[in-house]
């Protein structure tokens, strides 16, 4: 079997200019709400990502056209031959379960396989389909996927448990042309669910966000076709303002808000960084190096989950004891063995550390982390398990002594924009191959 692999030899501070464009968590929900639409809707500074091209390919399948040129894709809704997102695409990653909502307006019935994704812990779609439920559909869960039907989908009142950013996109998604009122109670609010809204709203949407995490949602029969510029990816932002900072350089990103990095920007900057700020791009320098930090992950205006794979590897760079606190997650830290093989002193823990007890709190869930700095780390041959985690695993390699191997790199090509290319822009000698 051809796999492709990156050769990584640290080439000294990384230095530069990297340009983000949407973010990978906000384009395939885009596409998915294009579905609902009257006539060709087009996304705009969209990222070159694996994630796009498997969204494409299921909205494809059940009848709609995806047209993709140079960061602008539009999705011309058609017929839906098929409600039925192919068995071939179980297990690629969680966009399925979104499209269950549009089907059932679309056609009356749909099916979509099993969800996939990051292996990062356990993403339950039990939200999704007590949601549905509340709208009226039937929902049926299957060894194969999961079948739904419904004559017409009635607004209704829904409390998440948690406030998941999927199950909040799939209420949306539902809510948009459901008859009546739908209010969301501890919805998500990060940035990619307020683009989603502000999106659906430019289709015609009635969208409002209420104090308390409240969305309300009343119900429309039609949503127009409509173009929007998606906001810079402030995940793909942080890892490489990170980049800079672990291997003593400075990278100025362009292309994403500083109101998306406000925290990021902050715990950062608690740990010695020095920032330039400018409505245009943003940089990150620590010339007096860097000190240790506790830090926790949180739904938003917390510290992003997504964040802490490359925090781990900037702790070790950082002059002591730091802590890292995972919530969101429970197996987010699934990558440290391979971190901890090139070197990195971490030990993980199952209890609460840097932060008050979360909903892991007297699991066997292993959230939580101290890491020893400064380290010298050693290259090595690292599998990537998942995006962030592939993110993370360049750092190391960059800042390590003697040259590394990745694999699995199709992780990070699925969520992250021409990284190859970006790296190689810092200074990174950064070769990729198929073996």
């Amino acid at each position: 079997m051809i796999e492709k692999v990156w050769e990584i030899e640290p080439s000294g501070p990384l230095r530069g200019d990297v340009t983000v464009r949407g973010a990978k968590n906000a384009v395939s929900k885009h596409m998915v709400a294009a579905m609902l639409g009257s006539g060709p809707s087009t996304i705009r500074n969209a990222p070159d990502v694996g994630e796009v091209g498997i969204t494409a390919g299921m909205l494809e399948h059940i009848g709609m056209t995806v047209e993709r040129n140079d960061g602008e894709i539009t999705v011309v809704p058609g017929p839906v031959t098929e409600p039925s997102v192919g068995k071939a695409f179980s297990g690629l990653n969680r966009i399925p379960i979104l499209m269950l909502g549009p089907l059932l307006h679309l056609a009356g019935e749909a099916f979509v396989p099993l969800v996939g994704g990051d292996p990062i812990g356990r993403r339950p779609v039990d939200f999704h389909v007590n949601a549905l439920r509340a709208f009226g559909a039937e929902v049926r869960i299957e060894v194969d996927g999961i079948h739904a039907k419904a004559t017409r989908l009635v607004g209704t009142r829904i409390e998440l448990p948690y406030p998941s950013v999927g199950a909040t996109e799939t209420t949306l998604l539902a809510a948009v042309l459901a008859k009546g009122r739908t209010v969301i109670r501890n919805a998500a609010t990060e940035p990619e669910i307020v683009e989603l809204a502000l999106f659906l709203q430019r289709m015609g949407a009635r969208i409002s966000f209420a104090p308390d995490r409240r969305i309300v949602i009343d119900g429309v029969d039609r949503l127009n076709p409509a173009t929007t510029k998606l906001d810079g990816d402030r995940i793909e932002a942080f890892s490489y303002l990170v980049a800079g900072l672990v291997t003593g350089g400075e990278v100025r990103v362009h292309g994403c808000p500083q109101d998306r990095l406000v925290t990021a920007i902050t715990t950062l900057a608690r740990m010695g960084a020095e920032f330039e700020i400018t409505d245009d791009w943003i940089m990150a320098s620590a010339p007096n190096g860097l000190r240790p930090a506790a830090v926790h992950t949180d739904t938003h205006p917390g510290f992003a989950t997504d964040w802490q794979t490359p925090l781990i590897v900037l702790f070790t760079q950082a002059d002591g004891m730091s802590v890292l606190h995972e919530t969101v997650y429970e197996n987010r830290l699934a990558y440290v063995p391979a971190l901890q093989r090139m070197g990195a002193e971490i030990e993980t823990y199952d209890t609460c550390l840097g932060g008050a007890a979360c909903r892991y709190h007297d699991t066997a869930a292993v959230h939580s982390a101290v890491v020893r700095g400064v380290t010298k780390l050693r290259g090595g041959d690292v599998t990537m398990p998942d995006i962030r985690a592939g993110f993370s695993a360049v750092l190391a390699a960059a800042v390590a002594e003697g040259p590394s191997t990745l694999r699995g790199v199709h992780h990070i090509e699925r969520g992250y924009h021409r990284p190859v290319e970006q790296f190689n822009a810092l200074g990174l000698s950064l070769i990729s191959h198929e073996v």
